[in-house]
């Protein structure tokens, strides 16, 4: 095992995601790690509800010591022990994100010692995370590619800022896992897009549907679309989520409604992102990017194409390079996209 492991909150893009792959990494390496400086570059930086509920389930997973784990702390010490099957239940208490808390804790319970439930409520769509739909349909097939069994499923939506929402997931120990190549997308098989809403007008969904299929006018692009109405007790809410399968991947984009922000926004800054991907011919797009490099780190290799190497994935590299011997290249194409490879070292 290594010494203990230093990390700077502040480096990089200066949010939460440095926190959360040092959880993941130090669980199953059993490295103990100091953070200083947490989400130095955020408004509020230091802990949230959301990075205390991901440390708090690190720590209930592995049996780690912990000090500074407390709401608004800007340096934390954690040191893990081993990592141990079993039911599990968080609650973040606010619509912070259950994906980034699952996404801390389901890495390592790959590979605990029995088959794990984590069930986890709080918020499931708000912009500040990728969406439970993201984690269903574009990263955990890539996943179960790499020989990861787990489903995740979502129980009830939670909005911000009400929160309320739940989504649980099962896990099966792994022996190993797999490399994966995504470096193609393969031909484009479905584009779906679903206008979420709870407490809010049916014709605020209609007209996100309506603005998309305006800006997304190409025969190329097949667009079906439909309005998911949930019970008002769900809301409020509003999210435009968009799903297009490929051969070889499927990608999901969202955008939320607000108060003061009209529906066409919503659906113009969402087009936006859509025609970005739809354009260009990386295989995964910006937040994908940032949720692939760890578990293919974890595989000792593989490798994808993306259209930006975010702040996010950028950061991610120099943490999972204290961890893990493996070194990680970025090697910018002539389209401007990048292609990332990942090699034991």
């Amino acid at each position: 095992m290594k010494d203990w492991i230093e990390l700077d909150g502040a480096t990089g893009e200066g949010g939460g995601q440095i926190l959360r792959s040092a959880l993941t990494l130090a669980m199953i390496t059993g490295t103990p790690f100091r953070i200083e400086r947490i989400r130095a570059g955020r408004q509020k930086p230091g802990l949230l509800r959301q990075h205390l509920t991901a440390v708090q389930a690190a720590a209930a997973i592995c049996g780690a010591e912990v000090s500074g784990a407390e709401a608004g702390s800007q340096t934390l010490t954690f040191r893990p022990g081993a990592i141990r099957g079993g039911d599990y239940h968080f609650a973040i208490g606010t619509a912070g994100s259950c994906m980034l808390v699952l996404q801390t804790v389901l890495p390592a319970l790959w590979f605990a010692d029995a088959p794990s439930t984590v069930l986890v409520s709080g918020g499931t769509h708000n912009k500040a995370a990728p969406p439970a739909d993201f984690l269903i349909r574009s990263w955990a097939p890539l996943m179960a590619r790499m020989g990861v069994q787990q489903t995740i499923a979502l129980e009830r939506h939670g909005f911000y800022p009400a929160g309320g929402g739940s989504v649980r997931a099962t896990v099966q120990p792994v022996a190993a896992l797999q490399p994966l190549v995504l470096t193609e997308r393969g031909a484009l098989q479905a584009l779906d897009a679903t206008a979420i809403v709870a407490d809010v007008s049916y014709s605020v969904a209609k007209r996100e549907l309506d603005q998309l299929a305006l800006r997304l006018d190409d025969p190329a692009w097949p667009l079906q679309t439909k309005v998911q109405e949930l019970p008002a007790t769900h809301g409020p809410g509003n999210a435009l989520l968009v799903e297009l399968v490929h051969e070889h991947v499927t990608e999901v984009f969202t955008g939320f409604g607000e108060r003061g922000i009209s529906a066409e926004s919503v659906a113009n800054r969402t087009a936006d992102e859509l025609r970005r991907y739809l354009k260009g011919n990386a295989a995964v797009g910006e937040h994908l990017a940032d949720q692939l490099l760890l578990p293919l780190a974890l595989a000792g290799g593989g490798e994808f194409t993306a259209t930006v190497a975010s702040s996010h994935l950028l950061t991610n590299i120099g943490v999972i390079e204290k961890f893990l011997a493996v070194e990680v290249a970025q090697l910018e194409q002539q389209t401007g996209q990048v292609r990332v490879v990942v090699r034991a070292d």
